[in-house]
């Protein structure tokens, strides 16, 4: 089976540095600080999209500001490596030794996601990725279409694993199975909303899901 899943929020513990990123980046831009839970919630949308739904009332100058402004925090933050939810390389480890097949759907830009990649030494898990400044962002499901496409796996031989709507709608428009986690940036309730076939407390029950086990 191909589990193609989210990263920021689901495999990666980064809604802090997020946050705290488009923060700065917004005082750099005199736009206004937004509280944390309002930032959290676009997480997993590209960041034209996700600067256009939080400042809606921004020139474009300001938008294009903003998206200098993050890279920038986001480089100057980089001193350590942002840490993985508890069970994920194990749990990658034993989906890949059964014979699953493994993707990333993310928001995150290309060069980040390759960083990422590069800090925890993952890049030779995943057969095929798709990021959200090569391709549509969430939820639109063009980067699940693509990835579908690269690994020549139906839509139902295939599940898509995140923590936010964005993923599961992405995911509900293929008539693909969802999965969604409740420790990332939205809430169980808003999750549930959506139909998924599960939601897991931690990220190693994706070993427990009946078509994921051997």
């Amino acid at each position: 089976m191909l589990v193609i899943l989210d990263w920021d929020g689901t495999v990666c513990n980064s809604e802090a540095r997020i946050v705290s990123c488009i923060q700065r980046a917004a005082d750099r831009a005199g736009l206004p600080v937004l509280h944390p839970e309002a930032i959290g919630n676009i997480i997993g949308l590209g960041l034209p999209e996700a600067i256009s739904s939080l400042f809606p009332e921004a020139s474009m100058g300001q938008r294009d500001s903003m998206r200098l402004y993050y890279a920038d925090e986001w480089m100057a933050a980089r001193s350590e490596p942002l840490p993985l939810f508890d069970g994920v390389l194990e749990t990658l480890d034993r989906l890949q030794s059964d014979g699953h097949s493994l993707a990333v759907a993310t928001g995150k830009s290309r060069r980040g996601l390759n960083r990422e990649f590069e800090d925890h030494g993952l890049g030779g898990l995943f057969v095929a990725s798709r990021c959200a400044d090569e391709t549509a962002s969430k939820p639109h499901p063009r980067m699940l279409q693509e990835l579908l496409k690269a690994t020549r796996s139906p839509v139902g031989e295939a599940v898509m694993v995140g923590d936010t709507v964005y993923d599961l709608q992405m995911a509900a428009a293929l008539d693909m199975a969802a999965i969604g986690v409740s420790y990332g940036v939205h809430h169980p309730e808003r999750l549930q909303a959506c139909k998924p076939r599960a939601i897991i407390d931690h990220f190693s029950e994706l070993l427990h899901w009946p078509p994921l086990v051997p």
